[in-house]
Order: structure tokens, then C-alpha cells, then sequence
């Protein structure tokens, strides 16, 4: 039986949150987009004043289930957490519960070492410094990680590096990067790889360049990165060698679900903006309220957010009560109907607005900028439909 119901301490911080929300975040985003324009690679003094005062009352690190080093919620009991951070672009930022920070936060508890924890966890969790995620190769196909062809060679109590990355995420103004490279080329295609940590001001670490996505370089950059004989101690590598594609699965899963708490988030505030403009807009001699296809639009966006969200708390409380491996299914699943659902939504709020929807005196516009790139980050559609298939095949085999 699911249980959907939340903890008395989860829902006192929800209601902290949602406070928080409203009395720091709401007023303060069109601030924060004028301190920061799309080229930008500082954080707004704006944000970094709201981190300080998140950190101060407790509402930092919420995503992070482990006990000793973050808030100790279950993925259940974040979930609606994550939803109501999902409703602004700079709040997942203010709380430290960002991508691709959270992802390697997690790893970082799982597989560090005592000494990498309190050289990169530690400071990376109280907020004083960034990192970024390095795998995606612009030669081979993002979507099969046993392909990739950067190399780390084995010399001595080193590791040399060389490769070439793209979309490494957040990598201007990051303390290090966590590298996916080739270290036994031999092996079976799983078993090829490992993680190392790289530190950006390592002689070899280039950064090309931020790649302009949807007409937007700015924040940390969507980086082009080459590594040309890039020197680290063996000592950096995450958990065993040639352990890489698995540490990425045990990262990707709650990645995935992530993106689609916040995703949801998103769509809920969207169709909010939706049903208030419906309420006073005129159009026509009457209110664009009573008319048919506005009605569609509501009552289509209604149910399908709803029924996104009950399919993530299927999926965050399976993780819970089971574990990341035997949640795969229901993570996919989401990745794939989330993504798909908030694209939906956001363009019929974008139509119901017009003018107003194409602007940016809204979020909805940077929400359907931003969020395009969900149906390919952490797994395209279409690889994880096939997946899915393959495993209802099998049960029925």
C-alpha cells in the first residue's frame, strides 16, 4: 500500500518553504534577472544574499536523504519540496539543492573517500563552493555513456587525462569537475570507465567555451571542454576503478526525479498564471474564462498534472521503500511523462496568454526555454521508452 502522506517535520518545512517562497523569492526574481543578464557568469548579489538567509533557518540541502550530511528526508517526503523550489529558476539555488551540485553531492556521500569528503563534499554542501559534471562527448552519442572515448592512463599515482567533453554543466565559476573518462579499454562496455575529480584550476582543464542553448550562455555555461594531458593523484577517482557507468546509474536516478519534481513545479505555476489571466482577460465580449477551448486547456493541463505528479510519488516511494535499482521502471517512466507533460502545458499556457506568454514580464517563457532540454538530459525519450518496453517484454517472456 502507498502512503503518500507526508511527516509532521515535513510538512512543518513545507510551510517554511512555502513562506519563504512568497516573502523572498516571488518579489525578488525580476531583481535577480536584472543582476544577471543572459550573457552573465556571476550570481546575482540577490541570490547570494537569499542563500544566506535559507542557510540560516534550515532550508538548505534538502535533497540529500543521508542523515549525517544532509536534511535526512526521504524522497518522498522531498518531493513536494523539490515542487515548490521548481516554481522559480533561482530557488533551487538559494536553497543548495541545484543541479548538477546535488547529483555529484550525492555520489560524493556514496563513494567518497574520507579525505574527498572533506575536501569536496564538506564545502560543497555549505554552500561555498560549486562543481560541474563531466560525460557528455560531442563525437558520440550522449545517450549511450559506453561509448565515450576520453582517456585517463594509469602513470604512477596519477591519472593523465585527455578527451573532450561538452555540456559539462555549471563549469565556469566551479571548484571541480567529476570527469567519466576510459580507463580500461578492454573491459566489458560497462566496465570501461571511472569517475575522477578533476579541479578546474588543473594545468589541462580548458574550457572552450559556454555553448548558447535557446539563445542563453550565461550562469555556470553548458561548457565545451577539452582535457590535454590534465595531471590528478589516483587518490581522486570515485569508488573502485573502472566503476564509472555504475556510479552514473546510482547518480542518475535521483537526477532524474529531480528534474521532474521541479518540472512539475514549473507547470503548476504556469497553469496557475493560465487560469488567473483566464479569469479577467477580455476577449471577444466576454471573459476568455467561458470560452470552450480555454476550458480544454484547463481541464486537459489539470489532470495531466496530477496524474504526473501521483506517478513521482509512485516513483520517489518505491525508491524509498525498495531502492534506486528496483525503481528503474517507475524512473524512467517519469523521465519520459514529466518532460512531456510540462511541454504541453506550458505551450497552452503560452497560447492562452499570447503576446503576454511569448514575453518574459512572465516565467513561462524561461520555463519553456529552460525545459525543452529535459526530454534529452539524463536520457533522451525515446532510449528510455525503449527501455521500458524491453523490461514489460521480459516480465512476459
Amino acid at each position: 500500500m502507498m502512503e503518500f502522506e507526508l511527516s509532521d517535520r515535513a510538512r512543518a518545512i513545507e510551510e517554511q518553504l512555502l513562506r519563504f517562497m512568497n516573502e523572498h523569492i516571488y518579489p525578488n526574481e525580476a531583481l535577480a534577472q536584472e543582476q544577471s543578464p543572459a550573457d552573465s557568469h556571476t550570481e546575482p548579489p540577490i541570490v547570494t544574499e537569499l542563500r544566506g538567509k535559507a542557510k540560516a533557518i534550515g532550508l538548505w540541502n534538502l535533497f540529500l536523504p543521508d542523515d549525517e550530511w544532509g536534511a535526512g528526508l526521504t524522497n518522498l517526503e522531498y518531493t513536494p519540496l523539490c515542487e515548490i523550489m521548481g516554481r522559480s529558476g533561482m530557488a533551487p539555488r538559494v536553497f543548495n539543492c541545484q543541479a548538477p551540485d546535488t547529483g555529484n553531492a550525492e555520489i560524493l556521500t556514496e563513494f567518497g573517500s574520507d579525505e574527498q569528503k572533506k575536501r569536496w563534499l564538506r564545502p560543497l554542501l555549505e554552500g561555498d563552493i560549486r562543481s560541474c559534471f563531466s560525460m557528455t562527448e560531442p563525437e558520440v552519442s550522449g545517450a549511450d555513456p559506453t561509448k565515450l572515448q576520453t582517456r585517463a592512463v594509469r602513470d604512477g599515482d596519477d591519472y593523465v587525462i585527455n578527451g573532450h567533453k561538452w555540456f559539462t554543466s555549471g563549469a565556469i565559476g566551479a571548484e571541480f569537475a567529476i570527469v567519466m573518462a576510459v580507463t580500461n579499454p578492454d573491459a566489458a562496455p560497462h566496465e570501461r570507465t571511472s569517475q575522477i575529480i578533476v579541479p578546474i584550476d588543473t594545468p589541462g582543464f580548458n574550457i572552450i567555451r559556454p555553448v548558447s542553448v535557446m539563445g542563453h550562455k550565461g550562469g555556470g555555461g553548458h561548457c565545451e571542454v577539452r582535457y590535454e594531458d590534465c595531471r590528478v593523484p589516483v587518490s581522486n577517482r570515485l569508488g573502485p576503478e573502472d566503476s564509472g557507468f555504475m556510479i552514473a546509474q546510482a547518480r542518475l536516478g535521483p537526477g532524474r526525479i529531480h528534474h521532474c519534481m521541479r518540472a512539475i513545479g514549473m507547470a503548476e505555476r504556469a497553469f496557475e498564471i493560465m487560469c488567473r489571466n483566464a479569469n479577467v482577460r477580455e476577449v471577444a465580449g466576454g471573459l476568455l474564462r467561458d470560452k470552450q477551448f480555454i476550458q480544454e486547456f484547463v481541464a486537459a493541463s489539470r489532470m495531466e498534472i496530477d496524474q504526473a505528479r501521483l506517478l513521482t510519488l509512485h516513483a520517489a516511494h518505491k525508491m524509498d521503500k525498495f531502492g534506486k535499482k528496483d525503481a528503474r521502471q517507475e524512473l524512467s517512466m517519469v523521465k519520459v511523462v514529466i518532460p512531456n507533460m510540462l511541454q504541453v502545458v506550458l505551450d497552452r499556457v503560452i497560447q492562452s496568454l499570447g503576446a503576454l506568454g511569448v514575453s518574459d514580464d512572465t516565467p513561462v517563457a524561461a520555463f519553456w526555454r529552460g525545459s525543452r532540454m529535459l526530454r534529452i538530459a539524463d536520457g533522451p525519450d525515446e532510449v528510455h521508452k525503449m527501455v521500458i518496453a524491453r523490461r514489460e517484454l521480459k516480465r512476459f517472456a
